[in-house]
């Protein structure tokens, strides 16, 4: 039976891509490191339990099944990354390595390509200081590929690899497609640690009646979304002819608040909160090269891309009711 792979099913974009997947019809299988949450697995054809950089892991599946599509999910993220760099290396490039490999494999064994989902970052660009971010308000896919985390580096490299096998391999068998995802910010997961959750973490914290000390500066400013319109452009992207396509990696962007615009928008939905801000300097480096916004004009022209979610609507229809549910929260207070 044809199936579609989603590695990195667990995490936050698996959360919400595994039952858009079922809905369409597909029957998804999905590659984790741990068990997955009850209502993700509920929608699985079926679960399993690996390390995208063990090579028998890749032979089980091939053994068992027919991939006609893969959403490469599983990385580890920005700041993880920073403090373990040899180990970022080693999953997020050779575990990608891994899955093109097997993309390739799969395309000869059924004589047709194989369409590759990989998300991309916001990372992959490096500007070197704040006057250069002013001055390149918002950036296309082609300026500042110059990363300066190693997470970044990885996604860069990765994207090169994708492209690689898409283009030159002897088979041509690799599809590989690609979003620049900006910041992605979900009301029903919780936010995991990563450089841009500053924004999601005041909001939980908020709800939750705890301090939260942001850890950049009030005017730090970077591209955010929020996860059903990155998830339902990466699905209008994989659904897209080849023929229509002009780029291998796309930006993808919505609205832009910086970090004190965004503490402003949770002190109006929870009067208490407690936001201070003491910038960390490892990470605030890292926002501080990451662009302000992102041109997505690319995306929007090739295969749709349009965000329904601008700021307003995401904090008030999106994010403040579901945070509210999740802590038993009144929802008389919510701002329009």
């Amino acid at each position: 039976m044809p199936v579609t792979l989603v590695t990195g099913a667990g995490g936050e974009i698996g959360h919400t891509l595994v039952p858009r997947l079922a809905k369409q019809g597909q029957a998804v299988v999905a590659l984790d490191l741990n068990p997955l949450p009850p209502d993700t697995a509920s929608h699985c054809h079926a679960q399993l339990v690996g390390d995208i950089t063990d090579e028998a892991i890749w032979k089980g599946i091939s053994d068992r099944y027919d991939v006609v599509a893969i959403y490469h999910l599983a990385a580890l993220l920005s700041t993880t990354s920073e403090k373990h760099p040899a180990l970022a290396h080693r999953v997020n490039v050779g575990g990608t390595l891994n899955v093109l490999t097997f993309a390739q494999s799969q395309a000869t064994a059924r004589g047709e390509r194989v369409r590759v989902l990989f998300p991309s970052t916001i990372a992959i660009y490096g500007l070197p200081d704040a006057t250069t971010k002013a001055t390149f308000a918002r950036i296309k896919e082609h300026q500042w590929l110059q990363p300066t985390t190693m997470y970044g580096c990885n996604k860069l490299y990765c994207e090169h690899l994708g492209k690689y096998m898409t283009r030159h391999a002897a088979a041509k068998g690799v599809d590989f497609r690609c979003v620049r995802l900006p910041g992605l910010i979900s009301a029903e997961t919780l936010p995991s640690g990563g450089t841009s959750d500053f924004g999601p973490e005041m909001l939980h914290a908020a709800a939750q009646g705890k301090p939260y000390e942001c850890f950049v500066r009030e005017d730090t400013r970077i591209p955010f979304m929020v996860m059903p319109d990155a998830v339902d452009s990466i699905l209008r992207l994989m659904a897209t002819d080849a023929s229509k396509l002009t780029l291998t990696a796309y930006n993808i962007g919505a609205f832009n608040p910086s970090a004190g615009e965004f503490a402003d928008l949770v002190r109006s939905a929870f009067p208490g909160a407690m936001i201070t801000f003491k910038p960390n300097p490892m990470r605030q480096a890292i926002c501080d090269g990451w662009p302000a916004d992102v041109d997505d004009a690319p995306a929007r022209a090739d295969f749709g891309h349009a965000p329904a979610y601008d700021l307003p609507r995401a904090f008030n229809d999106y994010l403040v009711p579901a945070v509210r549910s999740r802590y038993g929260l009144s929802s008389a207070s919510v701002t329009r």
